[in-house]
C-alpha cells in the first residue's frame, strides 16, 4: 500500500493493494485516508491533485475543524462526520477525547502526569477505541463515511481526522475488514502509520519531553499500538458478534449497500 510523499498533508495513504481474502485486493486509487487536510495545497503536491479526490469525510470535532479548517480538493465535496460530537462533557473532565486533543493533552508535563501517567494514557485510548463502536455519534459518524462510500458518485474518497491514526485508524480497520482482509492485515495497516504520525508530530513530543513529560504517555498518545485496535475489535465482537452485524445494525448501512461498496472497492 503507497504511502505518499505529501509535504501538505499528514499521513496520507491509498487503502489500495491491499490483500483480501479469494486472491483479490483493495482496488487502487479510491480509498485514501490521512491526517488533517488544513495545509493542503495540490498544486504543490502534484500526486495528490493527481488522486482526482471527489469526497472527502472529516472525521473531526468541531473545535478542530473550526482551528483548522480543511483545504479541500477544487471539485471535491466535503462530509462532517463527527465521531466525538457528543463529547463535551468528557472534555471538561480532560478524558475521553484524547485523540482529539493532541496538543492541549501535552501542553503541561504536570497535567499531563496527573490524568494520563501510570499507564492511564494506555487505558484511555482503548476507552476511546471502545467508544468509536459504541458511541451514538461516532456510529453515526461511521455511517456517514460508509454511506457516502456506497454513493454511486462517490469517487476517490479521502477520509480523515487530526493525526490519521485514531478515528481514522478505526475507519479504515472497518472499512477493511468488510471488505474481506483478514484480522492480521488490519492490524499491520493499522500499526503501519507510527512512523509518519510520530515525524509529523516530533516537535510536539519534543517540547513534552524537553519540558520534563514522561516520554511513555507522548509515545502512548502520538502512536498507535495493537491494544487500542483490540479494545475496539473486541467491543465490537462483544456488541455486535463481528464486523458484518456491526455495519449493518450499529452503523444502519443496509447489505445493498455493502454490496455496492465491495463491488467498486475489490479489484
Amino acid at each position: 500500500m503507497p504511502q505518499f510523499d505529501a509535504s501538505t498533508i499528514i499521513n496520507l495513504r491509498d487503502l489500495g493493494g491491499i490483500a483480501l481474502t479469494g486472491d483479490s485486493a483493495v482496488r487502487p486509487g479510491l480509498l485514501l485516508r490521512s491526517g488533517q487536510l488544513d495545509r493542503l495545497d495540490p498544486a504543490a503536491d502534484p500526486a495528490v491533485a493527481a488522486l482526482g479526490i471527489h469526497t472527502v469525510v472529516d472525521l473531526r470535532t468541531e473545535h478542530e475543524r473550526e482551528e483548522r479548517p480543511d483545504q479541500v480538493p477544487a471539485g471535491a465535496r466535503l462530509i462532517v462526520a463527527d465521531v466525538m460530537a457528543g463529547s463535551a462533557a468528557a472534555r471538561a473532565a480532560m478524558d475521553g477525547d484524547v485523540p482529539a486533543r493532541l496538543d492541549s493533552v501535552l501542553g503541561s508535563p504536570a497535567v499531563a502526569e496527573e490524568h494520563l501517567g501510570n499507564g492511564k494514557a494506555e487505558k484511555l485510548l482503548c476507552d476511546s477505541y471502545r467508544s468509536f463502536v459504541t458511541s451514538e455519534s461516532a456510529c453515526t459518524a461511521y455511517g456517514r463515511l460508509l454511506s457516502a462510500l456506497a454513493e454511486p458518485d462517490c469517487g476517490p474518497l479521502l477520509f480523515h481526522c487530526t493525526a490519521g491514526k485514531d478515528r481514522t485508524g478505526w475507519a479504515a480497520a472497518v472499512i477493511l475488514l468488510l471488505l474481506g482482509a483478514d484480522e492480521e492485515t488490519v492490524r499491520a495497516e493499522y500499526l503501519a502509520v507510527n512512523p509518519a504520525v510520530r515525524a509529523a508530530f516530533a516537535p510536539l513530543s519534543d517540547r513534552f519531553t524537553a519540558a520534563g513529560g514522561d516520554p511513555e504517555i507522548a509515545d502512548a498518545i502520538l502512536g498507535v499500538r495493537s491494544a487500542y485496535l483490540t479494545a475496539a475489535l473486541e467491543e465490537m465482537e462483544r456488541t455486535y458478534g463481528g464486523v458484518t452485524a456491526y455495519v449493518r445494525d450499529g452503523l444502519g448501512i443496509p447489505d445493498e449497500a455493502v454490496d455496492r461498496i465491495r463491488a467498486r472497492c475489490i479489484a
